[in-house]
């Protein structure tokens, strides 16, 4: 039985989603994360030395990383299902935007996510215009500028295909979900760019999508 140890609000929905879209059956152990720190709980660490989520058991497998649980998944049991032929141009962009999700797309809305945080939490009133000055310069002078690149750049790719990997709906759609509605709630993907909107609309509206939701619980974008 897989095993997905899913903590709320967090990457692990798309791991959900997956198996959903491909039938699968899962075991889901659920895990809080703090409400003040909002940080995984410690009991996270028994099933993977950082005590972070997503990850999965499948036997004596245990696997972590969206990308790496996204592969093996659907290599070990799509037959098939949710990824291009080998050789193709679909494969290679289904393997470039499982990577692209990650390793590009998130680390300008995690920054921007952190120094939202930094001028907005309480601090020492003769701290305060410092450490706010500081935060709104790096958003406005590098955080926000990759944001506004990597969106053009995404939605220019939806111009000439329906999905991320081509015309077919991939598990690459899948991995790509999580960056696109953290951009939908903080990092300013809106109705000025009509394809990723769409997209979100129609990943949103899949059935499999749905029951995920059902099985993982309340799922707060923003977070």
């Amino acid at each position: 039985m897989i095993v997905v140890h899913h903590l709320n609000n967090s990457r692990s929905q798309r791991v959900l989603w997956l198996l959903e879209e491909l039938g699968l059956d899962y075991e889901v152990k659920r895990y809080q994360r703090d409400p003040k720190t909002m940080l995984a709980p410690a009991s996270l660490k028994a099933v993977h030395p950082l005590g972070k989520s997503p990850v999965i058991t499948d036997g004596a497998n245990t696997i972590a990383e969206s990308g790496a649980i996204i592969d093996y998944l659907v290599e070990r049991y799509g037959n098939g299902r949710l990824i291009p032929a080998a050789g193709t141009p679909e494969k290679l962009r289904w393997t470039y935007w499982l990577h692209f999700a990650e390793g590009s797309a998130m680390p300008p809305l995690l920054m921007k996510l952190v120094f939202d945080k930094v001028e907005s939490s309480p601090m020492p009133f003769f701290v305060k215009p410092i450490a706010r000055g500081i935060a709104s310069k790096v958003k406005s002078s590098f955080i926000l500028p990759n944001i506004n690149s990597q969106l053009a750049y995404m939605e220019a790719e939806l111009e000439n295909t329906k999905w991320f990997a081509g015309n077919e709906f991939t598990a690459a759609d899948i991995q790509m979900s999580f960056p696109l509605e953290a951009a939908a709630m903080r990092g300013g993907l809106d109705e000025r760019l009509p394809k990723l909107t769409a997209f979100l609309q129609r990943i949103h509206a899949r059935p499999a999508y749905q029951r995920a939701l059902e099985r993982g619980g309340p799922y707060d974008f923003a977070k």
